[in-house]
């Protein structure tokens, strides 16, 4: 049986070929996302070693918040000296070298005084260190001289060389404050790795950085080298009594380690999103795999009953058929494996196309993405040809020499409907639990939201084969209308088949669920954020970062303070701190202007309230007072990132605003606790209306701020759903996987469909259909198919939005459509039907009349 299964196999070469294609993408999704994700954890893994190669112990402040913009806590500068003088210490250096936080950024500025942004938001790193404390740092010279001055500063090979920066060439820094000019004095690599991406390294010498971020007399960290004979642990323990309550001490070994693992953590978050996409590829391939293989058997039903006649056992056929599962699965898997290798560099391509160009340390191609591709591409398959290799059992031995014969029908037939229903019950109600039940976690709330996908798809797919006929009366009078007796033949040969229909037309309907989904649900969010802006935001302009999420200098909404024409600023500051023991953004706020530029929903409270905002007074959005059970009068603390503790009495509570967070306070109350403070907006309100000569005015002031942007609200909001776009082309492109797997399966089907209708078609030949007749009936069929799998999925795709919708609706969500999205999807399904049908079009139309009469 083995021979006949491998015989059979390599005599359908075409049809093999197309249902491994099933398979292959998903499996090379599986496997890239695993080769780009190792890429990554490789070159910031070595940057950690080159980082701590001379190091034995670091001290640095005590973590309170993990995201705050401002940084961990600093340390003292006067600590140096004390850990310096210990005995167990044989170098030490303070400094300012952080790969992790980014608390310290300086972004560069050209010749033409624009700043150097070749990845849009990616890092821009400012270190301190001097030349002489070069063993504590992963930077290596690699010409010129480290910085000594207040004007000096080394830059990073990589953007010198595609910037055009030389030693002694002068450049723009801009560090928490205005543009200030400094000279290149040397070029540095990080360690051993080719490149981190897009980012951007800085390098001054410690007084200058200490200058520069606003940490007179501190540190970020002191770097201390072990004295000959002192281990690690030892040198820990000696320093410890030293340290001030602030402080803590770590060997250089449990900080990479912790460092290492905060960088698989983060390459795992990409990965799951690349494996969710892959899976998805992989669960349309299941269908297609499927429905060819239960095509392939029900056409093999004579052999399969020849093969019974002749002493063949139920479980020899049902092994016959799981071996070519798992030949093709082996097949799939192992061209799938290989592929991801380029599917990792065209992902690489885009992400640097788009501005995220990731770190280079040479391709890791590691065992593991071997075992887990093969494993998952072969499983799928195995476990899709089950049901086909089922079905082959249940074929009698005389039917070997009946006429037509065809296979029986599954013992649950009967219950299909209703087993369909049920399915569908069950997956709703999981993804509206998800949505719906409180106190889920965020991964149970994801695995929810997947299992009911995965039972409603299956559910729709099994019921399908009950909504074909009355969804080709809908779809197929076109073909009716316009295509001629070909588009009748075509409409009826939809219909004679409703299960083999459904099945192709399932695998198109998932792709198509759910990139209506996303559509819908990205209208619903981009229309609902235009709503909110245009209805909360009352000032003519409003000042953000470049990259519009990230802070910017205080300095630059005072600048345009004194703009020609601006009557009034508000600045907004931003930070995070620990809430009620959970990490929150803290907004600070001009109690007497916010009101002017911003309205507020008060559920308790008034813009009276407001304007009286005292100091030890705080202002909360509605959902996280309730959430907490604090009530106006209540009482709070609230902890800063360096650890200053915050004794706050709730004011009012709102439901909806514009400010960033969950807790607003005074400025003068955030000024004087938080460290570096920064705004995250500023709105501007100026005599008159938005003018392009006052927008000219305004972007003139921010000359010596090359990183702020101020624009006008419409195009503030017309600018976040640009980028809001740009995220939903990228998941358009991914999920595209899926569209181009259903494809090849309604290809598979149709050509399959021309194989078994090869008699047929001679006849219709024979009678008078055209070449072009033939490829016209077999394009119409195509169709029809396609927009069955489209009538199926986008709806589906609506209703899961609109779920999604009705869960969010506290949020200011309202349901809207993509009237246009939708009918380009329509396209879509239309084109693929079409270009599906090129193949067994073409094959239709080349049979030969009179061996395709006599075949059998």
């Amino acid at each position: 049986m083995i021979r006949v299964a491998l015989k059979g196999l390599a005599g359908r070469k075409l049809r093999a070929a197309l249902t491994a294609f099933a398979v292959v993408l998903g499996v090379a999704m599986v496997s890239g996302s695993y080769v780009i994700t190792d890429t990554i954890s490789k070159a910031f893994n070595a940057i950690l070693a080159d980082s701590y190669e001379g190091t034995s112990a670091v001290v640095s402040g005590k973590e309170v918040v993990e995201f705050s913009s401002s940084g961990n806590p600093t340390v003292p500068a006067g600590l140096l000296a004390r850990v310096k003088a210990l005995p167990e210490v044989e170098a030490a250096a303070g400094g300012f070298v952080d790969i992790e936080t980014e608390s310290n950024e300086a972004k560069l500025i050209d010749m033409k005084g624009q700043a150097i942004s070749p990845g849009g938001d990616a890092p821009t790193f400012g270190f301190g260190m001097n030349g002489s404390d070069e063993r504590f740092s992963p930077l290596k010279l690699a010409e010129g001289r480290w910085a000594s001055g207040r004007d000096e500063v080394a830059i990073d090979a990589g953007t010198a060389e595609k910037y055009g920066f030389e030693v002694g060439d002068p450049i723009g820094v801009a560090a928490g404050g205005p543009v200030e000019q400094f000279r290149v004095t040397g070029l540095v690599t990080l360690g051993s790795v080719d490149s981190i991406g897009n980012a951007t390294i800085s390098v001054f010498d410690v007084a200058t950085a200490q200058a520069l971020f606003d940490k007179e007399g501190q540190f970020d960290s002191i770097s201390v080298a072990a004295a000959p004979g002192v281990s690690p642990a030892e040198l820990v323990r000696a320093i410890e009594p030293v340290l001030p309550s602030s402080a803590e001490v770590s060997t250089a070994a449990e900080l990479a380690d912790a460092a290492a693992k905060d960088i698989e953590r983060d390459a795992s978050a990409v990965r799951y999103v690349l494996f969710g996409f892959g899976g998805i590829a992989l669960f349309v391939g299941a269908f297609v795999i499927l429905n060819t293989l239960s095509i392939t058997v029900a056409q093999r039903t004579r052999e399969f009953a020849t093969l019974r006649t002749l002493g063949a056992s139920r479980r020899q056929v049902l092994r016959s058929v799981l071996l070519e599962g798992l030949v093709l699965g082996l097949f799939a898997s192992l061209i799938g494996l290989f592929l991801g290798l380029g599917l990792a560099v065209g992902m690489d391509a885009i992400f640097a196309a788009l501005g995220i160009e990731l770190p280079e340390a040479g391709t890791v191609f590691a065992p593991r993405t071997v075992i887990v591709s093969m494993l998952v591409g072969t499983t799928i398959t195995v476990l899709a040809s089950l049901v086909p290799a089922l079905r082959a059992t249940r074929v009698p031995p005389i039917a070997a020499v009946r006429e037509g014969a065809t296979l029986p029908r599954s013992r649950l037939a009967l219950f299909a409907p209703w087993i369909a229903l049920a399915t569908i019950a069950l997956g709703v109600a999981a993804f509206a639990y998800g949505l719906f039940a409180g106190g889920l976690g965020a991964k149970e709330v994801l695995l929810l939201l997947a299992l009911g996908c995965l039972a409603l798809f299956v559910g729709v797919a099994l019921i399908a084969s009950r909504l074909v006929r009355p969804l080709v009366a809908l779809v197929g009078w076109p073909a009716r209308r316009l295509g001629g007796s070909a588009g009748k033949l075509a409409r009826a040969n939809a219909v004679r088949n409703p299960g083999r229909t459904a099945a192709t037309a399932a695998a198109l309907m998932i792709g198509l669920a759910l990139v209506t989904f996303v559509a819908v649900l990205g209208q619903v969010i981009k229309t609902s954020f235009a709503d909110q802006t245009d209805r909360i935001v009352q000032a003519d302009y409003l000042l953000t970062a470049q990259d519009g999420f990230s802070p910017f200098p205080i300095q630059a909404g005072e600048t345009l303070a004194s703009a020609p024409g601006v009557e009034l600023i508000s600045s907004v500051r931003s930070d995070s701190a620990l809430v009620l023991g959970e990490e929150q953004a803290v907004a600070g706020i001009d109690p007497a202007t916010i009101a002017t530029v911003s309205e507020f929903e008060w559920t308790r409270g008034s813009d009276e309230a407001l304007a009286a905002l005292g100091r030890d007074e705080a202002i909360l959005f509605e959902d996280f007072a309730k959430e907490h059970n604090l009530q106006v009068g209540d009482r709070f603390r609230l902890t800063t990132a360096q650890g200053k503790r915050l004794e706050l009495q709730v004011r009012a509570t709102y439901s909806e605003s514009a400010l960033p967070g969950s807790v607003a306070i005074s400025q003068a109350a955030f000024d004087a606790s938080f460290a570096r403070p920064q705004d995250a907006l500023t709105f501007v309100n100026v005599r008159g209306d938005a003018s392009a000569a006052q927008t000219t005015a305004l972007e003139q002031a921010l000359t010596g701020f090359p990183d702020a942007d101020v624009q006008t609200k419409d195009a503030y909001v017309e600018n976040r759903e640009g980028e809001f776009s740009t995220f939903l082309n990228i998941v358009y492109g991914l999920l595209a996987l899926s569209v181009v797997v259903s494809l090849f399966g309604m290809v598979n089907t149709l050509v399959l469909s021309v194989f078994e209708r090869t008699r047929e078609i001679g006849m219709l030949r024979a009678v008078g259909m055209t070449r072009r007749q033939a490829r016209r009936m077999i394009r119409h069929e195509s169709v029809i198919t396609a927009l069955i799998g489209a009538a199926l999925g986008m709806p589906l795709g609506i209703f899961l939005a609109g779920i999604v919708t009705v869960a969010l609706r506290n949020e200011g969500l309202t349901f809207s459509l993509p009237i246009s999205t939708l009918v380009v999807f329509a396209l879509i399904a239309i084109t693929a039907g079409i270009l599906a049908a090129i193949l067994p079009a073409r094959r239709a139309s080349r049979l030969n009349v009179l061996e395709a009469l006599q075949y059998e």
